[in-house]
């Protein structure tokens, strides 16, 4: 199966000569000529790796980046720009850029990068955790469908669909159960970097867990002072 590849460009000229060399090399490729454009078409459709301007109109190729990598931390993301100050470059693998290639590149250059980037993702794929359900508690907790699912008899089971981040923190509880999950381990796997905004948004999603949790009494989120979080499955530690 081809990998699909979102190319987000508002020249239509260089997009279209892009997209076309792109296709001559089996990649299915969707072009936007603006951002706002691009996260309509990443919302329809799924992607292998996403190909992003930086100067656009209505949404800058930043901007757009911060939204996915909110939806998809695991998304691959090569900006294209003219800019080539040393501050933008930084800030575009602050986002979570997995390579900045500035205008004009050559063609095949470009070509070898993405190739690179799609085999360190299916390397990562093929090497991640086989673990699908997590048993927390009372709770079951199917991470990829992001389902999480209270009680045994079945006339008596809840559900509740997780987002993305929320799935992402309780699977690193999971694995962590009973020990001390680090807030920057947790930060710098999720949200990409440590500081004082991502902890705070952690923070909320520590809260939204802890709502989901509290139906079973055994179980508990605590602060560890200093240090992170600990989930505690009261249950376990007394045996």
């Amino acid at each position: 199966m081809n990998s699909k590849i979102l190319l987000v460009e508002d020249d239509q000229n260089f997009g279209d000569v892009l997209k076309s060399y792109l296709e001559m090399h089996d990649y299915e490729v969707t072009l936007a000529s603006d951002g706002v454009q691009g996260m309509e078409k990443y919302q329809q459709n799924e992607y292998d790796l996403c190909i992003f301007d930086v100067m656009m109109p209505k949404k800058d190729g930043f901007t757009l980046a911060k939204e996915i990598r909110d939806k998809d931390i695991e998304m691959p993301i090569i900006f294209l720009t003219a800019k080539t100050m040393k501050e933008d470059v930084l800030k575009g693998f602050k986002i979570g850029a997995d390579d900045y290639i500035s205008k004009p590149f050559n063609s095949e250059e470009l070509l070898f990068r993405i190739q690179a980037i799609l085999k360190r993702k299916n390397n990562k794929i093929e090497n991640k955790d086989e673990i699908r359900e997590y048993q927390i508690g009372k709770f079951n907790f199917n991470y990829p469908l992001r389902i999480l699912t209270f009680g045994q008899d079945t006339t008596e089971e809840e559900h509740d669909k997780l987002s993305p981040k929320e799935a992402q923190l309780l699977r690193m509880f999971a694995t962590h159960k009973n020990d001390i999950l680090p807030r920057s381990e947790a930060l710098t796997k999720i949200w990409g970097e440590d500081n004082y905004f991502t902890a705070r948004s952690m923070d909320v999603f520590v809260t939204k867990l802890r709502k989901y949790l509290k139906r079973d009494e055994n179980i508990e989120i605590v602060n560890i002072h200093g240090n992170g979080f600990q989930l505690l499955i009261k249950e376990e530690v007394a045996r």
